[in-house]
């Protein structure tokens, strides 16, 4: 680190990771970009992101690494089989910002120890518009003294910073929300549904649910239906603030999660498998909320 500016490999550049590598670039730390792609490789290097030949050569001269990845077999590929902790100084701090398993998450953290490194889980929320305006939330997970040290970047990318716990913490935190938020969106598109066959109208329903006991943010920010929140998807043919797939992906795994753990959560794995079927249908470039649609037809199951 120099004068307050850190030296930071991005290994993920896409709809997520591509905006969070530009803005910690436009606040004047250095940025060293690595994706698979060529195409996102060339659009980072637009924001002023100085990309690299290879995830190892991103990490080579870090003293931070954020990851941005698929899935917990891409995180853990990345850090052992393809050498990137072993690319790394020691006492390098990893930060993987994707939402994976909780399991492959303490995995991680274990093997970025014995490897010499610090670490954290820190998956975000806040979706592709909190990427690009720096709004994210981070839900954290790890010591301490590497949240300390995240902090300050953190809060280049995001809104707000939770330090939830020890290894893993962040993504038990980010499954366990989600599934609050994909079970009342769910909820929320029933009533709906259900209010429309009883003759009541969309504003209606809104009016009296958004300022009564039925307030969520799955109703007041990113309502179902078109008319009631002029912002929310439902108003622009449902293209993705958080695309379905997403959230059938963060379901699936808090619905492992729960059977890990004998956990009584039916509306969890009941939300776990509408969401899947509607991704992989009708929903697969939808937003999550458009489950109204598979409600109404009574699909989804």
């Amino acid at each position: 680190m120099v004068n307050g500016k850190h030296t930071i490999g991005f290994i993920g550049l896409g709809h997520m990771g591509g905006p969070m590598a530009a803005n910690l670039a436009k606040a004047g730390h250095r940025v060293l970009g690595y994706d698979l792609m060529p195409g996102l490789l060339t659009a980072a290097a637009g924001t002023g992101v100085e990309t690299v030949a290879s995830a190892a050569d991103a990490a080579a001269t870090a003293d931070v690494v954020i990851t941005m990845l698929p899935a917990g077999r891409h995180v853990l590929g990345l850090y052992q089989e393809e050498g990137l902790l072993a690319a790394a100084r020691p006492n390098t701090l990893f930060i993987d910002c994707s939402t994976i398993d909780v399991a492959d998450a303490r995995a991680a953290h274990e093997a970025a120890s014995a490897a010499g490194a610090r670490s954290l889980d820190a998956p975000v929320s806040g979706g592709v518009v909190g990427a690009e305006a720096g709004t994210l939330t981070f839900m954290a997970g790890g010591g301490e003294a590497e949240f300390a040290e995240a902090e300050p970047l953190l809060a280049v990318m995001g809104k707000k910073a939770v330090h939830c716990g020890g290894p893993g913490a962040g993504q038990a935190a980010k499954i366990c929300n989600n599934m609050i938020l994909g079970i009342s969106m769910i909820a929320v598109s029933e009533a709906f549904v259900l209010g429309e066959s009883l003759g009541l109208s969309h504003q209606a329903l809104y009016d009296v649910a958004s300022t009564a006991s039925g307030q969520c943010w799955a109703l007041s920010v990113n309502c179902p239906v078109p008319g009631p929140v002029p912002g929310s998807p439902a108003d622009h043919d449902y293209r993705p603030g958080f695309a379905a797939p997403l959230m059938a992906k963060d379901l699936g795994l808090a619905a492992n999660a729960v059977r890990a753990g004998g956990v009584n959560a039916e509306l969890g794995l009941r939300a776990a498998e509408l969401y899947a079927a509607y991704a992989e249908g009708a929903g697969a470039d939808q937003d999550f909320s458009g489950i109204v649609k598979a409600i109404r037809e009574g699909g989804g199951s």
